[in-house]
C-alpha cells in the first residue's frame, strides 16, 4: 500500500487534530448523505487500532476486514443498483453509522476557477435556485491545502442539493448533475474538488514529472523556493486558520445548515502551482472512491507551455486512472474558452496552441471526450458565466458515450485536406451537418502559402462535412487554419449546435514551442 500522511500530522500537512488512529474512523468522502456509485464493486476504508476486526454492513451486505498494523483497513462491497437511502455501519474498536446514502452515478468535477466558479455568480442563478431543491442529488466540496506528501483525507462533509447549498457548489458541476439526473432518473453524486488557478502540473503525482525531462526546471524552482523559507512554520500558521474553519464547518453540518467557504492559503508552497500539491492534498483523499468519471476544466493556467501541455495532460489523466484502479474510467474537459478581444486578422496564439494539445488527446487515450466552447467566452472576462451550457456539452458526452442515449455528443473535427486549383477541400468528421450562426458567410478560416503568411479566406459548405476554403491573395495555399486566435470571429456549427473544433492543417512552430 502506497504510504500516505494522516490528518494527524497537523504541523506538517496543514489539517487540524483528529481522534487517535486507535478508535475507528472513515474518511470524510464517507459521510450523511453520500451517493455511491451503482453497478461496480466498491471499495470502503479507513482506520482503527492495528489489527482490529472491522464490520461494515450497508444494504444488505456484511463484510469483514482487519486493520494491518498501521491501523489501515479495509473492504469490498458487492456492486449495487441504484436506490436507497441506505445506512452503513461499521464496528471496529467503536462504531460508526452514516446515514441517507443513495446509490447512483458519482462524478468528480475538477480543474481551475471555470470549475470552481459557483452558482451563485453564474447566468440565471436567481431563476435556476428556485428549482435547487433536489433531494436526489447530492453534493461534496473537497477543500485541502496543497502538500508534497500524499494525504489520507480532508476536512469536509457531504450535503443535499438545496437552495442553501446549491450557491456557493460548482455552476458547471451542478447544471451537469441537474441535466444527468433528469435523463436517467437515478441519484447524482458531485465531488466538487477545483481550485482556481491551478496549474496541471499541481494535479499531477512528482513521480510521473521526476520520471521526464521536461520538468526538471519546474520541479528544480520549487525546491528552491522551498529552501528560502520555513515552511514548517508556514503550515503550522495555515493550520490554525484550518481549525477554526473546521469548527465553523463541523457546526454548520451538525445542523443541517450549508458549509462556510474555504479560506485559500496565500502562501504558494501551500498553494496551487507547485508541482503535485494538489494531487497529494486533493486527489489522494478520495482516489479509490466509486466513480462513474471525470469532467474537467482547466488549461488557462497552462497556455503558455501549451506545446508542454500535449503531454502533460495525458500523463495526468492516465496517473489519475492508475491510482483509482478502476479502469480508464470516462474523463470529459472543456476546451478553452474564447477570451480578450476579437480576433479578425490570423495571428499566433498560446491559448489556440493550448486548445490544440487539449484536442490532440483525444487520440493518444480511450474515453475521453471535448467539449468545445469557443462560442460561449466573454473578451472581457475569463471566466464565461453561461456555464449552463457548457455543462449540457459536457452531459452529451456522457448521456452519449456511458448511458447509451442516442445524441450527438461532440463537435465536428479536423480529418483531412486537399489542396487542388488554389483552393482547399477540408475534410471534418463527426458531421450530421454544417450550418453557420448568425451570418450565411462562413467565418473564422485563415489560408497560407509555402512563406507563412496567413490570410483570411472565404469559404463554402459542401456535402459530406467538407468546406471549400481559398483567398485570392494566396494563388497556392500549402495550409489552412480555422478559429486560431485566442477569441477568433468563427460561426461553423454542427446541425447539433455544436461548434467545430478549432484546428490547423500545418505544423509549424507556435509560440509556445519550447516553453517550460
Amino acid at each position: 500500500m502506497m504510504m500516505r500522511f494522516s490528518l494527524l500530522a497537523v504541523t506538517l500537512l496543514l489539517v487540524s487534530a483528529r481522534d487517535s488512529i486507535a478508535e475507528l474512523r472513515l474518511p470524510s468522502v464517507f459521510s450523511n448523505h453520500m451517493v455511491l456509485q451503482r453497478d461496480m464493486p466498491l471499495r470502503v476504508w479507513g482506520w482503527a487500532a492495528p489489527e482490529t476486526a472491522v464490520v461494515v454492513e450497508v444494504a444488505g451486505q456484511t463484510k469483514k476486514g482487519k486493520a494491518d498494523g498501521e491501523g489501515y483497513w479495509q473492504v469490498e462491497l458487492e456492486a449495487m443498483p441504484a436506490g436507497g437511502p441506505h445506512t452503513m455501519v461499521v464496528e471496529g474498536d467503536g462504531r460508526v453509522q452514516i446515514d441517507d446514502i443513495l446509490v447512483g452515478e458519482v462524478w468528480v468535477c475538477s480543474g481551475q476557477s471555470n470549475m470552481q466558479w459557483n452558482l451563485a455568480s453564474s447566468d440565471g442563478a436567481d431563476l435556476e435556485l428556485l428549482s435547487a431543491e433536489q433531494p436526489q442529488i447530492r453534493l461534496l466540496t473537497v477543500e485541502a491545502v496543497g502538500t508534497q506528501e500524499p494525504l489520507d483525507d480532508f476536512d469536509g462533509a457531504w450535503e443535499k442539493c438545496t437552495p442553501g447549498t446549491a450557491p456557493q457548489f460548482s455552476a458547471v458541476g451542478y447544471h451537469f448533475g441537474r441535466r444527468l439526473q433528469a435523463s436517467l432518473g437515478v441519484p447524482i453524486g458531485l465531488i466538487d474538488n477545483a481550485w482556481g488557478g491551478s496549474a496541471a502540473e499541481a494535479w499531477t503525482p512528482r513521480e510521473k514529472l521526476a520520471a521526464d525531462e521536461q520538468y526538471a526546471d519546474h520541479l528544480k524552482y520549487w525546491e528552491g523556493q522551498a529552501d528560502k523559507v520555513d515552511e514548517k512554520k508556514i503550515r503550522e500558521e495555515f493550520a490554525k486558520q484550518h481549525d477554526r474553519w473546521k469548527k465553523r464547518m463541523e457546526s454548520a453540518v451538525a445542523a443541517g445548515k450549508p458549509i462556510p467557504s474555504w479560506q485559500h492559503p496565500s502562501h504558494p508552497l501551500l498553494g496551487n502551482q507547485r508541482a503535485s500539491n494538489l494531487y497529494n492534498g486533493r486527489v489522494e483523499p478520495i482516489a479509490g472512491f466509486g466513480i462513474r468519471g471525470v469532467i474537467w476544466y482547466q488549461g488557462e493556467s497552462n497556455a503558455g507551455r501549451a506545446y508542454q501541455y500535449r503531454s502533460l495532460f495525458p500523463t495526468m489523466i492516465s496517473a489519475w486512472r492508475e491510482r483509482w484502479g478502476q479502469g480508464d474510467f470516462p474523463f470529459y474537459w472543456v476546451q478553452l474558452a474564447d477570451f480578450q478581444p476579437e480576433v479578425t486578422n490570423p495571428t499566433d496564439s498560446n491559448w489556440a496552441e493550448l486548445r490544440e494539445a487539449q484536442t490532440m488527446t483525444l487520440d493518444k487515450l480511450e474515453h475521453v471526450g471535448e467539449a468545445v466552447i469557443v462560442d460561449l467566452g466573454e473578451g472581457k472576462d475569463i471566466h464565461p458565466k453561461n456555464k449552463r451550457t457548457v455543462a449540457d456539452r459536457l452531459a452529451r458526452l456522457a448521456l452519449a458515450n456511458d448511458y447509451g442515449m442516442k445524441i450527438v455528443a461532440a463537435s465536428p473535427r479536423y480529418d483531412s485536406v486537399r489542396f487542388a486549383e488554389g483552393k482547399a477541400i477540408v475534410t471534418l468528421t463527426g458531421v450530421d451537418r454544417l450550418t453557420t450562426f448568425d451570418v450565411g458567410d462562413v467565418l473564422g478560416f485563415a489560408v497560407a502559402g509555402d512563406d507563412h503568411k496567413w490570410v483570411n479566406a472565404k469559404a463554402k459548405i459542401q456535402d459530406g462535412g467538407k468546406v471549400e476554403v481559398w483567398s485570392d491573395a494566396v494563388k497556392d495555399p500549402v495550409a489552412v487554419r480555422y478559429a486560431w486566435a485566442q477569441n477568433p470571429v468563427c460561426n461553423l456549427y454542427s446541425g447539433a449546435g455544436l461548434p467545430v473544433t478549432p484546428f490547423r492543417t500545418d505544423d509549424w512552430p507556435g509560440v509556445t514551442g519550447g516553453k517550460k
